[in-house]
């Protein structure tokens, strides 16, 4: 089959000879890590991070990528640790890159290649970093907010994108003046790392109905019934995992324990603190200076809501909507569920796709009729595009319950991509940008658009 290329348009090359530094010149590696932004794009292994870029071109020939800068994380060697999980963070004119490493630390790069920040989210492997937010949602008005979230086997993480954008403003208004263009040294993140302000964030055990794969939060829900109304916001999060192809929690912001539970963990404390100094006064023994261990965040509440076990069926990938009330999961029988994560019910069914992949994609409700005048949001229609590799096509089918609309023929080993939310972004009447889907050839390195 002839590949059609009415329906993509070419806008970058990346040249195999900048991937020499993660010991290959293809992209077609399972363990490489992809995150993708506007004219760039970052691709880490498990120890280093490349961040390519390429400048636009409005002749319509594609750019070439180019180097930006090579990221050496400060990585555990005693316990293995690797980079597991990659992200951009996008705050108006500030870029950064966010890791998540196999020991559960949560770090942040500028695109100078100096560590931002440094927090322990929880001890294990962050599986994914989930940016997103509801302020661009194309079909209802729902309640706004934007997020980083962590997903570690068993626990999900919810960090408010205020709050990083604070440390951030903070970091860049420190440093931009004296340290833009150099790199930290080793000594100097390590000496750097002990002064790294804790950014909030809530954390909360999904593994109810065993470990989870992949995990996100959906929005906002109401509490439960009977409870009394108070100032803290509840989450719906949806899980999938290997013995539960979909869960769905309840998360509470309040960390309240028991009575008993209080008590211990404000009386003990103090009572140690007390007998340590009163020790210290009789035996006036030096104790060398360690730096102290960082802890978990104990866990907030989370009431589980549903679950969905059908042995042996697994979950594997899980894609949200922009607004959050859709989610399609991919499973290890080859079929793909489309969930309402309000109404917790699969909606829709496809079948006979092994190993796909899916993104949410917004396109032109009737093309051929709108002309040539500036579209506005509600010219788009949701729709979700499936890649289904071992098939070589991606499929657009529009939602929820629409035909497929599109099928485009796709190269072996040719990658979904899809750029990362932009915090701060806002909805114009008058100029409205879609969501897109890129492909990625592996092979030849050939990025191109959907159009």
């Amino acid at each position: 089959m002839a590949r059609r290329t009415n329906h993509t348009t070419n806008i970058a090359t990346i040249p195999s000879q900048d991937l020499t530094d993660l010991g290959t010149n293809k992209l077609n590696n399972p363990n490489l890590l992809l995150a993708y932004d506007t004219n760039a794009l970052a691709i880490s292994n498990r120890y280093i991070i490349l961040v390519l870029e390429w400048s636009s071109n409005s002749n319509g020939s594609s750019g070439q990528g180019r180097l930006r800068v090579k990221i050496r994380p400060n990585l555990s060697p005693i316990e293995a640790e690797y980079v597991s999980a990659l992200e951009w963070l996008v705050f108006d004119d500030i870029r950064v890159i966010a890791v998540g490493t196999s020991c559960g630390y949560f770090l942040v790069f500028s695109l100078s290649g100096d560590l931002i920040h440094k927090q322990l989210v929880y001890p294990g492997r962050i599986l994914r970093l989930r940016v997103r937010g509801t302020n661009r949602d194309i079909t209802e008005d729902t309640s706004s907010f934007e997020e980083v979230c962590v997903v570690i086997p068993g626990i999900i993480a919810r960090f408010d994108g205020s709050d990083i954008q604070r440390v951030l403003l903070r970091w860049y208004q420190d440093t931009q003046n004296k340290f833009w263009n150099q790199s930290s040294s080793d000594r100097g993140q390590e000496e750097s790392e002990s002064s790294f302000a804790v950014i909030p964030y809530q954390v909360w055990n999904v593994s109810k109905y065993g470990s989870c794969v992949d995990a996100a939060i959906t929005g906002i829900m109401p509490p439960p019934l009977l409870e009394l109304q108070s100032s803290d916001r509840y989450f719906c999060a949806v899980t999938i995992g290997t013995d539960a192809v979909i869960s769905a929690f309840r998360l509470s912001e309040d960390r309240s324990r028991s009575f008993v539970g209080a008590i211990l963990s404000r009386v003990v404390p103090a009572t140690f603190s007390t007998i340590a100094s009163f020790s210290k006064l009789l035996w006036r023994s030096p104790e060398p200076t360690k730096k102290p261990e960082p802890k978990p965040q104990p866990f907030a509440r989370a009431l589980p809501l549903t679950c969905l076990k059908d042995h042996p069926r697994k979950g594997e990938k899980l894609t949200l909507s922009p607004s959050g009330t859709l989610a399609a999961i991919t499973d290890s029988l080859g079929r793909i569920m489309l969930l309402d994560t309000r109404a917790l019910v699969v909606v829709r069914l496809w079948k006979g796709y092994r190993d796909a992949n899916c993104l949410f994609v917004e396109r032109l409700v009737n093309k051929d009729s709108e002309g040539g005048r500036v579209h506005v949001k509600n010219d788009y229609s949701l729709c979700l595009a499936i890649h289904a590799p071992r098939k070589g096509i991606v499929e657009i089918w529009q939602m929820r319950t629409g035909p497929r609309i599109l099928t485009i023929p796709c190269p072996k080993g040719s990658k979904i991509l899809q750029p990362t939310y932009r915090f701060g972004s806002t909805v114009a009447s008058s100029s409205y940008k879609p969501l897109e889907v890129f492909f990625l050839n592996a092979d030849s390195g050939q990025l191109s658009k959907l159009t």
